[in-house]
């Protein structure tokens, strides 16, 4: 699905009968025409490096939300009044749910400064025009890099900062407040 819709993303004209794809499943007869059924795989290599970064939300997410509040109050220098037995990311006393929201914004961040290298490879590979065959992961970080420097797997990490932020952490603020109102917090430890 996502091979279909970056190619048809790509499509900038505005006349639509200008327009190589007349729709996704005219999208997708052509992607089979050009490389067989395979052809929706093509950038399946790409896609499992781009979403192995997920570690780093889910990782730094736990790492933010369990943090307790000394020892990160302590490593900042920070003076004491707060509470030993608080388990958040902020200094402040501050709710689980505020904890959890600011969790998942920052989470988010990491993620993408970690993962937004790999999205720029395969999103290249997949706007690979049709009939080419598209190249492989390592053929197209070459080229990234050999184009446009390292700055070339960094582009559109602004962007992607902006959003991230507060989607994440929203999502992540209802998850895990629909988890602990389900009683799963007790499970999880």
């Amino acid at each position: 699905m996502e091979l279909l819709k970056v190619k048809l993303q790509l499509q900038l004209q505005n006349d639509p009968s200008e327009r190589q794809f007349k729709g996704p499943v005219d999208c997708a007869r052509q992607v089979v025409r050009a490389h067989g059924v395979r052809g929706f795989w093509s950038a399946l290599p790409a896609s499992l490096i781009y979403r192995s970064n997920f570690f780093w939300m889910f990782g730094s997410f736990e790492v933010c939300a369990q943090a307790p509040v000394s020892s990160l109050a302590e490593s900042l220098g920070l003076p004491r009044p707060y509470r030993a037995d608080s388990r958040c990311i902020a200094i402040l006393q501050m709710s689980t749910g505020h904890a959890n929201f600011l969790s998942g914004g920052f989470c988010s961040l990491i993620y993408w400064i970690m993962a937004i290298p790999a999205d720029n490879v395969k999103n290249r590979i997949m706007a690979t025009p049709l009939p080419l065959r598209p190249p492989s992961f390592t053929t197209t970080a070459r080229m990234v890099y050999t184009t446009l420097g390292v700055k070339g797997f960094y582009s559109g990490l602004g962007t992607s900062l902006l959003r991230a932020f507060p989607s994440n952490a929203c999502a992540l603020f209802v998850y895990e407040g629909l988890m602990r109102s389900l009683g799963a917090e007790k499970t999880r430890h």
